[in-house]
């Protein structure tokens, strides 16, 4: 499992079946910078989508994800889920009355 910024990529058994090939390598865009979690290597890996999941075949022997605020991982030959990551943020703490 890869934590790459609001990335986390583990490795899967096998691809939906019904998931559709997309005809980039970007696995997210930031909303603030701009900056995009990729695969830097055309011809690596394939990404897949799903209706609400994102899936990445690496084809080659590995394939560089990165991003332009964190270090570059190598992710080996296989298949993986990809997720964004979320993080709580309540709007306000109150005190609990009877």
């Amino acid at each position: 499992m890869y934590r790459h910024g609001d990335i986390l990529v583990a490795p899967v058994a096998s691809i939906p079946s019904g998931a559709t090939r997309v005809q980039h390598l970007v696995l997210a865009e930031g909303e603030l910078t701009g900056h995009a979690h990729r695969i830097s290597e055309a011809g690596s890996a394939v990404l897949y989508r799903t209706s609400d999941e994102l899936f990445l075949d690496v084809v080659g022997q590995t394939a560089t994800l990165i991003h332009q605020e964190h270090g570059p991982i190598d992710l080996s030959q296989g298949k993986y889920r990809v997720w964004r990551q979320r993080e709580y943020a309540p709007r306000e703490i109150r005190v609990i009355r009877d």
